[in-house]
């Protein structure tokens, strides 16, 4: 099994880098072509992915019919195939093309923030192309910020990951170790920047929330972070249209709660993030990319023992001193 393990984790980081080799030498209009077709082949095998995506979007459009549902599905792959085939371009776009290709609504919120000097959190859920977001906001704002990558497997892979990412000038942190918490909250009090993809919950600690109606878990990190430093904490969503732009929407700032105890206020807090994703997730649904399990009811199906994720979720929300350092697990990496 092992052989089998190493041969297939050789494979997938091969394939990541003949992706950013090759396709950032293709045409623009070869590579788009090319991603929609990978989409729409990846979509008709109905594999695994494709049907958690669809049932993911079934929580976000009860209303939707199974015509309409797997239009979504098969939108969202094209999207979420946009977003590599962007990715493995951008280390070749130029800072005019980077300039031209976003644009976000409400950015005072963040340049405001920043020029306050008491650092800001950008909180965002796998919508569009966070990447392409987090290099404009390098290139075009000229604003360096640091995030958290979920460690892949195998290592060569996640550190693809992290070249390419601080070649865009992004500082990486590993998810896993427990470091990362201590590094933002220096990055913060300096009034620096950071990103945090924050709608999947990778450390079992996280914080339950009502997304969709139902109950899911989220990082505590960005609220966490808030609290501890002083930083505004600003949610966003992105989204595709028909243009070549991707657009954007900063919100106003989730204030820390007055009263409370510290998971009292972690957890309203990280509910107004996710009511914030949910309004932007509701809007441009076929946009996010969400391939894997998100809500307790469905993790508890799999693993055959309902209740206990629900019962991990809530011991991680005792806010002892383990659980902020796992706390700043958001979710740096998508998983194809």
């Amino acid at each position: 099994m092992s052989g089998a393990g190493d041969l297939r984790d050789r494979l997938t980081d091969g394939l990541y880098g003949l992706g950013w080799s090759t396709v950032k030498r293709l045409p623009e209009p070869v590579a788009a072509r090319l991603g929609r077709r990978i989409a729409d082949t990846v979509w008709k095998r109905r594999g695994a992915s494709v049907l958690r995506l669809e049932a993911n979007l079934a929580r976000v459009a009860p209303d939707a019919g199974p015509e309409r549902l797997a239009a979504l599905s098969k939108a969202g792959m094209r999207s979420y195939m946009r977003y590599w085939m962007e990715s493995f371009r951008l280390p070749a776009w130029s800072q005019e093309r980077v300039a031209g290709s976003v644009d976000i609504k409400d950015i005072h919120y963040l340049k405001d923030g920043l020029a306050s000097g008491r650092g800001v959190v950008l909180a965002l859920p796998h919508l569009a192309n966070w990447d392409l977001a987090g290099v404009w906001v390098t290139r075009a704002l000229g604003v360096p910020f640091t995030t958290v990558a979920e460690r892949l497997k195998p290592e060569t892979l996640f550190d693809r990951f992290v070249a390419y990412r601080e070649s865009l000038g992004m500082e990486v942190l590993p998810h896993t170790g427990g470091a990362a918490f201590g590094t933002l909250a220096r990055r913060l009090r300096a009034g620096g920047l950071v990103c945090l993809v924050a709608d999947r919950d990778l450390s079992s600690s996280g914080t339950e929330v009502t997304f969709f109606g139902d109950t899911a878990r989220m990082p505590a990190g960005p609220a966490m972070l808030a609290q501890h430093t002083g930083a505004l904490l600003l949610p966003v969503t992105l989204w595709y249209d028909d243009s070549p732009v991707m657009k954007g929407q900063v919100y106003p700032p989730v204030d820390v709660p007055e009263t409370g105890t510290r998971a009292e206020k972690t957890s309203r807090m990280t509910q107004a993030l996710a009511d914030a994703f949910a309004t932007g997730i509701a809007d441009h649904p076929e946009d996010w990319h969400m391939l894997q399990r998100l809500w307790l009811a469905d993790l508890d199906e799999r693993s055959g023992e309902p209740g206990a994720t629900r019962a991990a979720g809530q011991a991680g929300k005792q806010g002892d001193g383990a659980g902020e350092r796992r706390a700043a697990g958001a979710d740096g990496e998508r998983t194809a």
